[in-house]
């Protein structure tokens, strides 16, 4: 069996050299939330020398928030930003030999397109030209899959990793205390029972139905490599790869 696991990356926080062993694909950011020329640059030669899958991570435009509030801007305002930001994306991929393999949404962009209709169709409707033969990551259960498939768009269902969920698969708000997942075995836990199961633990103790294609391992978690070792050597163990 394999799985594959994805993390956020090209975010400032510097670590990608020690993550990318350990990763299958990855998400860089474009310049909305963080990012410019410099970091897209250097993350992607880092995907590339270890053979990462290559995505790009538009957000809102609000490095001061680092993306993870809503902004309340015009549909316009909103496509333009996030298709400034997909091309200085792709202007960078396009001097490697790499190519586009996934868009996934960042923070406040992503939860708000999983569950408001309108704004899914907005973002749709930024991203749509830049879909062919590319995946959109998105959660299961969401306005976003809804939309993506009736518009032909090849999907990948998401869950986190090192992230709590509620009994209506929504994330638990990062401002409560267990938003966040911190300790590896425990995080290993919440994956396999969505791996294997099909089913996710909330964090009322209950079990819902959930599909997943990739596990999102966040770069900026202040555990993320212990828990992606960690990983690796526990899904070995199992028969289980990643790639």
């Amino acid at each position: 069996m394999k799985i594959d696991i994805n993390c956020d990356v090209g975010e400032g926080v510097t670590n990608e050299h020690l993550l990318m062993p350990y990763i299958s694909s990855c998400n860089i950011a474009c310049g909305g939330h963080f990012g410019d020329e410099k970091t897209i640059d250097n993350t992607l030669q880092l995907a590339i020398k270890n053979n990462v899958k290559i995505g790009a991570h538009p957000s809102f435009p609000d490095k001061n928030n680092f993306g993870r509030k809503v902004m309340y801007i015009s549909n316009s305002e909103l496509q333009k930003s996030i298709q400034n930001q997909m091309d200085l994306f792709l202007d960078r991929l396009d001097k490697t030999d790499a190519r586009l393999h996934h868009i996934k949404p960042h923070g406040a962009l992503y939860n708000l397109i999983a569950i408001d209709k309108i704004a899914a169709e907005n973002f749709m409707a930024a991203i749509k030209i830049y879909m062919r033969d590319v995946f959109l990551y998105v959660p299961y259960s969401s306005e976003i899959e809804t939309i993506a498939l009736r518009n032909n768009i090849k999907i990948k269902y998401e869950a986190f990793a090192d992230r709590n969920y509620t009994d209506d698969l929504k994330l638990v708000s990062r401002i409560e205390e267990k938003a966040i997942i911190k300790k590896p075995k425990e995080v290993y836990n919440h994956i396999y029972s969505m791996l294997c199961k099909g089913k996710v633990n909330t964090i009322s103790g209950s079990q819902k139905e959930i599909k997943t294609d990739t596990f999102c391992i966040h770069g900026d978690h202040k555990n993320a490599l212990k828990i992606l070792e960690f990983l690796t050597e526990e899904f070995a163990k199992n028969g289980i790869k990643i790639g």
